[in-house]
């Protein structure tokens, strides 16, 4: 076999349609788009959702809920995640070099999952409970910064 013998399947490789070049082809004239209507126009055919007239189903649909604007939206870290980290005192612009996160946001939370084998200072924007308990019991201490804003 040479690389010149290589051919696609037969079958999986089609030709397109080539449309508008004349009576010959079988697709001119109108370009298999029928006479007039929405659909032979430019741009024609319906936008995305509408059902002919008929109520379309996302206006249907209850709605349920809202979305709070005031909401804080806090980059999480697990005390676990502390360990990593070699400096002594921990901010949140130390996590973002260290890249354990990738934004501030609006603050900086720790969670209490995992456990803290080193005694460091955390000042973060929050601390859970049980996070600020395992940074006291492994002989640290957690400082909350005030936000700014």
């Amino acid at each position: 076999m040479k690389l010149s013998d290589l051919s696609p399947a037969p079958g999986s490789r089609k030709k397109r349609k080539r449309i508008g070049r004349g009576i010959g082809s079988g697709h001119g004239k109108t370009s298999c788009k029928g006479h007039k209507g929405q659909k032979a126009r430019s741009g024609g055919g319906p936008k995305p959702g509408f059902e002919g007239g008929q109520m379309p189903l996302q206006r249907r649909l209850p709605k349920r809920g809202f979305t709070n604007i005031f909401k804080k939206e806090y980059a999480i870290v697990n005390v676990a995640t502390l360990n990593r980290i070699e400096e002594t005192t921990i901010t949140p612009e130390v996590l973002m070099k260290e890249g354990v996160i990738k934004k501030i946001g609006d603050g900086v939370k720790i969670l209490g999952q995992g456990e803290l084998s080193k005694a460091v200072t955390v000042r973060a924007h929050a601390f859970s409970a049980s996070a600020k308990e395992k940074i006291a019991g492994a002989k640290g201490s957690a400082e909350i910064i005030e936000n700014q804003k």
